[in-house]
């Protein structure tokens, strides 16, 4: 017996069955009075416990690993406990934490990869937004086993994501319109970086960005964190919606994946951006299209990543892109 619940327990076996008194009961286990006359004094949490059960079986990717034995830093904290206080349940990090376990919930690890072993330098991140966007594309496949592709394309300044376009085939000239029509709702890019698969190095791409003073910026072959931003956002991509998801047709596709794009921008809070969304954070800059014209005008490319250095980086405009 090596808790409170247990020596209570315990007592309160010897005084129904055996007949003896709460004061001799405790003297023949070793246990003090006042633990079993302690009564407990928490407040009422079964309406937090509702709803953090809801968010957890509604959002299955936020929450705590079951491998986590230890409690996370307040640094750390968990998307759960921040979409909890933003509706109004004023809750402790650890009690949070305590409860989650309580209920039995758990956020299944998902299979670890190798990773690079060597000194690498961040990712410099751009101080306005539309100086910087990222493209790639996802792979997905329906029930029926056809695949289908999703462009993905976001502002590495304040990790908005622009677009997802899905199709069973994305060529150059597609890619090409949906960047107009990006542009024309946000204002033009002063960068683009991507991979160099076939759809980014077609003519129609090239054709593309010198008509519209586009710089782009190739990353070297196989080197995929280079462009870091658009690696981390589908990752979370995958995780929070592909892998949730069983997809029938293509139209069942796109609107899920327009659903999941309007809760990443004005919902989900970003954890390199404060916990804010990205919305509101983009919200703290000058209007995007007043500075449309100032990214137009200029030549002088912006660097992607800093030369690889030893020991450590302090630059104040210098974050993980995770």
């Amino acid at each position: 017996m090596v808790t409170p619940a247990a020596e209570r327990k315990a007592v309160a076996h010897l005084v129904e069955h055996h007949a003896m008194s709460e004061r001799r009961a405790c003297k023949a286990i070793g246990c003090c009075r006042m633990t079993v006359r302690y009564r407990s004094a928490r407040p009422d949490d079964r309406a937090l416990r509702e709803r953090m059960i809801a968010i957890a079986r509604e959002r299955r990717r936020f929450g705590y690993p079951l491998a986590d034995r230890q409690l996370p830093s307040i640094a750390v904290r968990r998307r759960l406990h921040v979409l909890l206080r933003r509706e109004g349940h004023v809750v402790n990090h650890k009690r949070l934490f305590r409860l989650y376990r309580e209920e039995k919930l758990a956020v299944r690890r998902r299979g670890g990869r190798k990773r690079a072993i060597g000194t690498r330098a961040p990712m410099l991140v751009p101080l306005r937004p539309n100086e910087r966007w990222s493209l790639d594309f996802v792979s997905d496949q329906f029930t029926d086993g056809r695949r289908f592709r999703i462009l993905a394309i976001v502002d590495d300044c304040t990790r908005e994501n622009l677009a997802l376009v899905a199709d069973t085939s994305l060529s150059g000239l597609r890619v090409a319109r949906e960047l107009d029509r990006v542009i024309a709702e946000r204002g033009r890019p002063k960068m683009i970086v991507s991979d160099n698969g076939s759809e980014f190095t077609s003519n129609a791409i090239l054709a593309w960005a010198d008509r519209a003073r586009v710089e782009w910026h190739y990353i070297a072959p196989g080197k995929p964190m280079q462009n870091g931003f658009i690696e981390s956002f589908n990752g979370r991509l995958r995780d929070e919606l592909l892998n949730e998801t069983l997809f029938s047709s293509l139209a069942q596709a796109r609107t899920a994946l327009a659903n999941w794009l309007s809760d990443y921008n004005t919902e989900r809070p970003h954890s390199q951006l404060g916990w804010q969304t990205p919305s509101v954070f983009a919200s703290t800059f000058t209007p995007r299209r007043a500075l449309a014209p100032r990214y137009a005008t200029s030549t002088v490319p912006e660097p992607v990543a800093s030369p690889a250095r030893t020991g450590s980086v302090t630059a104040g405009n210098e974050l993980s892109s995770g």
